[in-house]
């Protein structure tokens, strides 16, 4: 994508139909009066000296613009044989905004050939908390709800899918959401949250693997599941027989935390599964000097 896609000049942007607070540029020949820069008003109309009644311009080409201006002043004796030219000077009817786990969120407007992978990369591209969707909600012309398309990161970000990189028309907003996080708590040296960017990509092994233990950690862990149960609820994992591959490891979900309890740790595991669903993700920081 070159950086003209999204930013290009003045007086050369691609032909598309002329949109609210769009700027045009009319020349008109012959005549210095008349020739001029518009901004079209929110009622989608422009008006130009000598005119007794605003041209409505919302939804032309430039062309068939042109030739609204040049019957206006035809019919008004304004001019015999009018000469118009109409060129677009700045699009601002087509806003795409990118937004949530992208490096630089950013609204730019579309000047022509715009594609989802145009607006990512506008947005400096993906951060490392993306999740494995990108969405894009695109205005109803029938102005029910937001039509929402779903598209997987990974096939169009890492693969390039051609098949997904679909074209932009403006009015559309591009959200990435974050990874939904897997916390692991207690027995461990780097207790926190660690990101499941794609669905079956997190298990028991990997994020112990990635947290570390610390000695002397109980043979069992447990896991705290709220998504199965509204209500909470624990799920006893056999950490010493999956770390020795005697046991098959298990797949873990966004929101699950996981427990490490120390071997010798006395505190009730339970009491300590309902403490930290209790408290919910969002202030687990406050959970994660659980190390007895």
């Amino acid at each position: 994508m070159k950086n003209a896609d999204i930013n290009p000049s003045t007086g050369n942007l691609p032909i598309q139909k002329v949109g609210l607070n769009d700027l045009v540029s009319i020349q008109v020949y012959d005549s210095p009066e008349l020739t001029r820069t518009v901004r079209i008003s929110e009622d989608g109309t422009l008006r130009l000296p000598l005119l007794n009644e605003p041209i409505h311009a919302a939804g032309l080409y430039p062309p068939e613009l042109e030739q609204e201006i040049t019957t206006a002043l035809k019919d008004q004796g304004i001019l015999v044989r009018p000469i118009v030219s109409v060129t677009i000077s700045e699009y601002r009817s087509r806003p795409i905004r990118v937004v949530g786990a992208v490096k630089k969120p950013v609204t730019f407007q579309d000047t022509g050939n715009i594609h989802l992978l145009d607006a990512i990369t506008a947005a400096e591209g993906v951060t490392d908390a993306a999740g494995p969707d990108i969405l894009v909600s695109t205005p109803n012309p029938a102005g029910g709800p937001e039509l929402v398309q779903r598209f997987s990161r990974r096939q169009l970000v890492d693969q390039a899918d051609e098949n997904l990189n679909i074209r932009l028309s403006g009015g559309e907003e591009v959200r990435v959401p974050e990874a939904g996080k897997v916390w692991v708590i207690g027995n461990v040296k780097r207790p926190g949250p660690f990101p499941v960017r794609d669905p079956g990509d997190m298990t028991v092994l990997k994020v112990v693997a990635q947290a570390e233990l610390m000695p002397f950690s109980s043979t069992n862990a447990y896991i705290s599941r709220t998504s199965d149960n509204p209500k909470g609820g624990q799920v006893e994992v056999p950490l010493t027989k999956i770390l020795e591959r005697k046991s098959p490891d298990i797949p873990l979900q966004p929101n699950d935390i996981l427990y490490v309890p120390d071997s010798k740790s006395k505190r009730n595991v339970s009491n300590i599964i309902q403490i930290a669903t209790g408290f919910g993700i969002g202030t687990m920081s406050g959970l994660l000097i659980f190390r007895h």
